[in-house]
């Protein structure tokens, strides 16, 4: 099954900050028993790519991804790492070549027309849609997914618990990310227990749009 058919199945994508390479595992692990095998492990700390390294070897069945790659080299340390896909907040040339370079399955962001285009000129038709709730939300996307008929969307920033059901709902929408199942005080407290009890919400409500 190819990424953006896993990402599809999956339909909810927690973004993680790990500040301690040493709680990626156990994370991994907190989201499975949640039924959560998709983690998005963002490049806004230095410990990202052990991160990845360690979920990619002792957590094989997670779908280990690496975000917030903003730079080539951050896509080859990524794909090196052991990181399955890549997700862009924007639509980057030479990042997106790093990507196709590296073999890695890429997500960029794009959020207005003319950023949608450049991303289907590039091959690209699934998008990030980042940051959705400070770019009028659903009622956007839904507003882009009329000419851009073919594209498939991952919203992501201001997707929440309240709001998730409703970007589920949208056809266009192909998952959704967001960083309310796994926030980054409770990874670095090692709250695991309230982690999986959010990943398992999280899934009922994907079995309810399903």
């Amino acid at each position: 099954m190819s990424v953006p058919a896993e990402l599809g199945k999956i339909r909810v994508v927690p973004v993680v900050e790990i500040e301690d390479a040493g709680d990626a595992v156990p994370l991994a692990r907190a989201l499975l028993a949640g039924g959560l095998p998709v983690m998005e492990i963002t490049y806004r700390t230095s410990a990202a790519r052990a991160a990845i390294e360690r979920v990619a070897a002792e957590v094989p069945e997670m779908v280990v991804g690496a975000g917030t790659l903003l730079a080539p080299a951050n896509v080859t340390d990524a794909a090196e790492a052991g990181a399955r896909f890549g997700v862009a907040p924007g639509c980057g040339g030479a990042v997106l070549a790093a990507a196709t370079r590296a073999g890695l399955p890429f997500v960029p962001g794009a959020v207005t027309p003319a950023e949608i285009m450049d991303c289907l000129a590039a091959g690209y038709d699934v998008v990030k849609f980042f940051p959705a709730g400070n770019y009028g939300g659903l009622a956007t996307l839904r507003s882009l997914a009329g000419p851009f008929a073919g594209v498939r969307f991952v919203p992501t920033g201001g997707v929440s618990p309240d709001n998730l059901a409703d970007y589920l709902a949208h056809p266009a929408v192909l998952a959704v990310g967001g960083t309310w199942v796994a926030p980054r005080a409770d990874i670095a407290a090692g709250k695991w227990a309230e982690i999986t009890t959010r990943a398992q919400a999280a899934m009922k409500v994907v079995e309810a749009a399903a």
